[in-house]
């Protein structure tokens, strides 16, 4: 005949049901820990992808790329040119299409100025027969040369950063040229201090 163990203690049970009871809770906790986790994680990410996002796009941020042969822009001229923006998509479309403005007042002399105006970004326009940009959103001013001539912009211009480069003028594109990028800023004009020759004109 088996030999039948004896019946546990009392004490040996409440032993063995404190051991079932922690066992749970840890795996209770480990679960929750783990569901925090993956909640973390999914937060965290699209976070990390919006900070390091200009660092891991640098290189296509900072793509040089042609506007045309120097031939293009004859000295004392203003032209409005396009160009792709090197950081696109193929469902982008027309919108991956950036204007700026080309001006040359020398052989091998030339800026390019952004369009938008160093107030809140709306689209300038060049007027040859006052030799001025002027914005249609608030009123700022500029002279042919980028610097600001009235309204309420505090700067000149923006303007990328331009090289001659196999027969083409390239400039530095892909992103926007704004005081946090370091691109280069036409600066103001001193009080009475005439431009190019020309005295300053109040604009009301």
């Amino acid at each position: 005949m088996d030999e039948k163990l004896p019946s546990p203690s009392p004490d040996e049970q409440e032993e063995r049901l404190e051991k079932k009871r922690v066992t749970r809770r840890t795996f209770l906790m480990n679960v929750g820990i783990a569901l925090n986790a993956i909640v973390a994680l999914a937060i965290a990410t699209p976070v990390a992808a919006y900070l390091l996002g200009p660092v891991t796009r640098r290189k296509e941020y900072l793509a040089w790329v042609p506007i045309g042969s120097p031939d293009d822009f004859p000295p004392g001229e203003t032209k409005l040119i396009t160009f792709k923006n090197p950081f696109t998509n193929p469902w982008d479309g027309d919108t991956a299409m950036v204007p700026a403005y080309v001006r040359s007042t020398a052989p091998g002399d030339y800026t390019v100025f952004a369009i938008n105006c160093a107030h809140l970004g709306c689209p300038v326009r060049w007027f040859s027969e006052s030799q001025l940009f002027m914005c249609p959103c608030h009123g700022g001013v500029y002279y042919a040369d980028g610097s600001r001539a009235s309204g309420p912009p505090e700067r000149g211009l923006f303007t990328y950063e331009q090289r001659i480069e196999n027969g083409k003028l390239m400039i530095n594109a892909g992103q926007m040229p704004t005081l946090q990028n370091r691109a280069g800023v036409t600066p103001c004009p001193k009080p009475g201090e005439p431009r190019n020759g020309t005295a300053l004109v109040q604009i009301t």
